[in-house]
């Protein structure tokens, strides 16, 4: 870390923070979106962003607007399958297998 950053912890997400992440956007590459649902990354970026408690309330939006928690990437995975196997993915996994 850069000496001018300052580690945040427990920092607080308001309703507001975690629905802006609805809004993400498929990423490209050399101009082409990647393979896969859009919703699939929006997914992913949330998961990569959030911690567990965040993550459940975003899910919460998500699902309100009535968008697939089950999405695939281009290669045929859902998130939690993608995430499975990462060290602190359990609760993730928990909450988007819940229905």
């Amino acid at each position: 870390m850069r000496k001018d950053k300052q580690k945040v912890l427990d920092e607080v997400w308001d309703d507001d923070r975690v629905r802006s992440f609805l809004g993400k956007t498929v990423p490209t590459q050399s101009g082409a979106s990647f393979p896969g649902d859009p919703d699939f990354y929006v997914l992913r970026h949330a998961y990569q962003s959030m911690r567990p408690e965040d993550f459940s309330r975003f899910l919460a939006f998500y699902r309100a607007e009535g968008r697939d928690v089950r999405a695939r990437d281009g290669h045929g995975r859902t998130l939690a399958e993608a995430i499975a196997g990462h060290a602190k993915a359990a609760p993730f996994v928990e909450l988007l297998n819940a229905d």
